[in-house]
């Protein structure tokens, strides 16, 4: 896995310069663009479209900040492709009341309450997020020991907000019935 960090020459951070990561990104843009390469062998124009081609790919994601918090969980390894993970039993348990709710709206429709349904899972992201930005936030002045255990931190509740992605899928799916 390619280390956009290292490859922009920057320190490894869920908050970046946002106008560095732009500036290298155009610096780089030129650098590599392929047409500058056009009279150059074979090899050199395809590893100058290499070149392009992950610059363009880390722009995309370190101008994106949920792209970011994925790649840095990826690039740690701490996400792994299928990996099981097992959310806490209270996030679970509260989850349930939920889906339980939204079955009950499937076969009874009810605009008030599915409304009500919205507004809690609204209120847990909008919790979730807080929680991610506070510990994204505090990341770059740890120490690494310290960081390890944010990124576990970060890694749980990127998970717990997929699961409500997907919860929220199921109420638009309601909405449209």
């Amino acid at each position: 896995m390619t280390d956009y960090f290292a490859f922009y020459g920057l320190p490894l951070s869920f908050n970046p310069d946002t106008a560095l990561v732009k500036q290298k990104f155009y610096e780089f843009s030129k650098k590599f663009h392929p047409d500058f390469y056009i009279n150059e062998s074979d090899e050199k124009q395809a590893e100058v479209l290499e070149l392009s081609t992950v610059n363009n790919k880390a722009y995309q994601v370190l101008s994106d900040p949920q792209k970011r918090l994925h790649y840095i969980l990826e690039l740690k390894g701490l996400l792994k492709e299928g990996e099981n993970y097992v959310l806490p039993q209270s996030f679970l348990m509260d989850m349930m009341d939920i889906n339980e709710a939204l079955m009950d709206l499937q076969f009874d429709p009810d605009p008030v309450k599915l409304a009500g349904l919205k507004e809690e899972v609204n209120g847990v992201e909008k919790g979730l997020s807080e929680e991610i930005i506070a510990l994204t936030t505090s990341f770059d002045a740890q120490e690494a020991d310290e960081q390890n255990k944010t990124l576990i931190a970060v890694k749980d509740l990127y998970y717990r907000t997929k699961y409500l992605l997907r919860l929220r899928e199921s109420i638009a799916k309601a909405t449209a019935l």
